[in-house]
């Protein structure tokens, strides 16, 4: 039977999103003993940079383990592979992609990188060819993708946060891919949950 259409672009959380594609055939075996998970289980890839990478947190506490937790909860079954490193640009996460989809296979790919470009003043269409990159080729590889948009503080100016803000979603109206428009929306501004 077919894969699962990519989920419409929104606010929807991630597990939400992610739920059509654990409960596609080839069905995964359930989950190893001792709390481990099958070998069997797809792959979701996170390739994305600091908040991804926990930078600054305490190992295991980051959005990624959270994930994991949330999807176990949900009875949904991934092998999850966290190949994000700090200061990772959208050109680095390209340099790696290939090699990450030959050597893991997985069914899905969450894109989460671009804040560093931005904040960096790097080429804004450079960014949106990279990003356009990694989505194109996690699809040949016959991966999903979510793509996890960001948003650049206003001190930028409003014509390059503005274009900044647009990057994600053309390259998810480009692809058809699922689109989280803005990681921090809802809890930017409470510091508390940083």
């Amino acid at each position: 039977s077919p894969r699962p259409r990519s989920p419409r672009a929104g606010p929807r959380s991630l597990a939400a999103a992610l739920a059509p594609w654990a409960r596609c055939p080839p069905a995964p075996t359930p989950w190893a003993a001792g709390g481990g998970r099958s070998s069997t289980a797809p792959t979701l890839l996170v390739l994305g940079d600091s908040i991804s990478a926990e930078y600054g947190l305490k190992r295991d506490s980051g959005w990624v383990k959270l994930l994991d937790a949330r999807l176990r909860k949900g009875g949904l079954r991934y092998e999850i592979v966290n190949a994000s490193i700090s200061g990772e640009t959208t050109s680095g996460g390209l340099s790696r992609i290939d090699g990450l989809l030959a050597r893991l296979h997985p069914a899905i790919v969450i894109v989460e990188l671009g804040g560093n470009d931005g904040l960096r003043g790097l080429s804004l269409s450079a960014t949106e060819q990279n990003l356009a990159a990694i989505i194109g080729r996690s699809g040949k590889a016959g991966a999903a993708v979510q793509l996890i948009g960001m948003q650049l503080p206003p001190n930028y100016g409003k014509a390059y946060t503005d274009r900044f803000a647009a990057i994600y979603a053309q390259a998810a109206r480009r692809y058809k891919t699922a689109l989280t428009p803005f990681f921090f929306s809802g809890f930017a501004e409470r510091y508390d949950l940083f």
